[in-house]
């Protein structure tokens, strides 16, 4: 197709000066990229400030721009739970696990998970709990990054989602974590600032006043829109299981806390997590706005029929408002948001199987190149991916991130709690936890409308009538309690001395480093006076 011919060039244009500024970015970073630790965290030198942007970058995905408003724009003010449980999520982050993931944390997350305990068996339950997480995330960015290939450009939908996982497999393999931390930089830079144009062009259109906005929606579709229509029996059920998951589903997912290990102390974390909320907030204000714009704006109909569930819904009001320049900038950065998330999942996936897997499971510790290993990891990762994509290509991605948010908080979230606050947990505990978390929320999925009526096209009166079939679209309101229990149950039958000493143990490591940080020392001089010491 002659994309100039077809009034798109502003679009090209725009894709072609955000992929020459991304692929500089990994070149710059590939020189730069010599040892493991630089490949899987970035040497640990980005700053508060960096980082904060980097993790807005990886958390505002495609799901963000494109899912949330698009589902506010068909489904109403209902679809503003996906936007509260996101930002509720961050202050926990914050308070929580930004400094103990930093002090324990090497590579992964496992490292802090396993910090007490015995290291190959959680390797390996964390290792398959995160294929479900990732593979989940990363469809919902190629969903969102084919439609809108297939929007500017008529490519189809399989060779647009293929040159995608190409293109994110290039910065993973070529400048790890550095070139996806500066990706995920320029990205958030770019998201905000189009975020923040495109908001202030859907109020010029209603003098600048949030109450006319809201009452040309209500005017075409009816005060309920902004209102949360009352819910019975399982659709309450399913409302709080999908809120509970997206709300602690972040303080499971590897890809973001596994940023914390970029930065140069606990404190710096700390502040890049305050930083990233305050950005995350306001993001979620715009997008609330957005969505309503889209409504108002563009319509339902119009959005529905672009198809991929909504998802369409910002670049047509983009090329409503501004034509097709402000239109390309849009889709450029809906782009660049796959892209950087995309990237960072993967990183993610390969590095736990390089080091966690490969490098502690089957090489037991002894020296391997895990940056080559985990390069291998990364182009298998996302073949697969591409695969599976397809299957799900009609799903809104901020429902599918929804999935792969309640395996997170099933299977990472409540071995996370265990490790760090409870002093009995055992291997066997954590080990139980993380499989039986991530093995029923998948189960739960499977057997769910999600994938029988929509991945494998039952139809209602059918799924109605399978006994064995799971009636909630989300699991997490199941699958996490029994996460809990069967850690808890796990731990007190099979009791580990070493890990109930080794508590007292990672208490006392972090009251001292903290104590050292509170006057100002670098973590390296804590060491250094350990040794001193000892």
């Amino acid at each position: 197709m002659n994309i100039i011919a077809h009034g798109n060039g502003p679009a090209l244009l725009c894709f072609i000066g955000f992929l020459i500024i991304t692929v500089g970015i990994t070149v710059f970073a590939s020189q730069r990229t010599k040892s493991a630790s630089q490949y899987f965290n970035a040497g640990g030198q980005i700053s508060a400030g960096q980082n904060a942007f980097a993790m807005a970058g990886e958390f505002l995905s495609a799901a963000a721009l494109l899912g949330m408003t698009g589902a506010l724009a068909l489904n109403g003010f209902d679809a503003i739970l996906y936007s509260v449980c996101v930002v509720a999520s961050w202050p926990l982050i914050l308070f929580i696990l930004a400094e103990p993931i930093k002090r324990l944390g090497t590579f992964t997350l496992t490292d802090v998970i396993a910090w007490r305990l015995a290291k190959q068996p959680v390797r390996i339950a964390v290792g398959l709990a995160s294929i479900p997480i990732v593979l989940l995330y990363l469809i919902t960015q190629l969903i969102a990054a084919g439609g809108l290939v297939d929007l500017i450009f008529g490519m189809p939908y399989l060779p647009a989602v293929t040159c995608v996982g190409v293109l994110m497999l290039c910065y993973v393999l070529f400048g790890g974590m550095l070139a996806t931390t500066w990706v995920q930089i320029v990205k958030a830079g770019l998201l905000l600032g189009g975020a923040v144009v495109l908001t202030a062009m859907v109020l010029a259109k209603f003098n600048f006043s949030i109450f006319a906005l809201f009452r040309a929606v209500s005017d075409t579709y009816g005060v309920e829109t902004l209102a949360p229509r009352p819910s019975h029996g399982l659709a309450r059920w399913d409302t709080i299981s999908l809120g509970v998951a997206m709300t602690v589903g972040a303080l499971g997912m590897p890809q973001i806390l596994t940023k914390f290990l970029t930065v140069r102390s606990a404190a710096e974390a700390r502040r890049s997590a305050l930083y990233c909320t305050g950005l995350v907030g306001v993001f979620h204000i715009m997008v609330l706005l957005l969505g309503f714009g889209c409504l108002a704006l563009v319509g339902r109909s119009a959005i529905g029929a672009a198809g991929g569930g909504g998802n369409m819904a910002v670049p047509l009001m983009s090329r409503l408002l501004g034509g097709n320049a402000f239109f390309g900038y849009i889709c450029a950065i809906s782009f660049s948001t796959t892209l950087a998330v995309v990237a960072g999942l993967l990183l993610s996936a390969a590095t736990t199987f390089a080091h966690d897997i490969w490098g502690g499971v089957i090489r037991r510790g002894r020296r391997t190149n895990e940056a080559r290993v985990a390069r291998i990891a990364a182009t298998a990762i996302s073949a697969t991916a591409v695969v599976l994509a397809l299957a799900f290509q009609h799903q809104n991605v901020a429902f599918m991130v929804g999935l792969s948010y309640s395996i997170a908080a099933s299977a990472n979230f409540p071995v996370l709690m265990l490790a760090l606050f409870w002093r009995r947990l055992t291997t066997a505990g954590a080990v139980w936890a993380i499989l039986v978390g991530a093995g029923s929320a998948v189960l739960l999925i499977v057997l769910s409308p999600t994938v029988q009526i929509d991945v494998l096209h039952r139809t209602p009166e059918e799924f109605a009538r399978l006994w064995w079939c799971f009636p909630m679209k989300n699991p997490g309101l199941f699958s996490i309690p029994l996460s809990f229990a069967a850690g808890v149950i796990a731990s007190l039958l099979r009791p580990d001395a070493e890990a109930y000493s080794k508590f007292a143990d990672m208490q006392q490591a972090l009251a001292v480093r903290r104590s050292n940080a509170a006057v100002g020392s670098s973590e390296e001089s804590f060491a250094l006076t350990s040794s001193q010491v000892h």
